[in-house]
């Protein structure tokens, strides 16, 4: 369990790290919408993963699918705004519909940390009765 909760503290870091750097980057670019769009997105989803990761040490019931649900969060969220950097510093994008997919599979894994969530409320629930 400390191991799990480990990685996703040092994705979340490096996305944190990631965020401000750009948050800088964009504070000095005249066009700097999807940077400072890359940034937001990253250091938000930073806070989240040392929550998660804070959670995961807790050890937490139904692990595989609670680590599946963080690695494709932290994944998806690098995807997405790598996508963003990459149209904005190279001017093409990272590779066709990158960024659809990292935006996409965010969303799925805010769903499927939902559902991981109420299948505890729901396991939790059966085991008061």
């Amino acid at each position: 369990m400390k191991t799990l909760s480990n990685l996703i503290f040092l994705v979340a870091a490096l996305q944190g790290a990631g965020g401000v750097v750009l948050a800088a980057a964009a504070a000095h670019l005249s066009t700097s919408g999807s940077v400072a769009v890359a940034s937001q997105m990253l250091m938000i989803h930073a806070g989240a993963g040392i929550g998660l990761a804070s959670l995961s040490r807790q050890g937490v019931p139904r692990v595989a699918w609670f680590a599946v649900a963080v690695f494709v969060l932290q994944l998806s969220v690098t995807l997405f705004s790598l996508d963003l950097v990459s149209r904005s510093f190279l001017e093409t994008r990272l590779f066709p519909y990158a960024a659809p997919i990292g935006g996409s599979l965010t969303i799925f894994s805010w769903l499927a940390l939902g559902g991981w969530s109420f299948a505890g409320l729901i396991s939790g629930a059966a085991e008061h009765r």
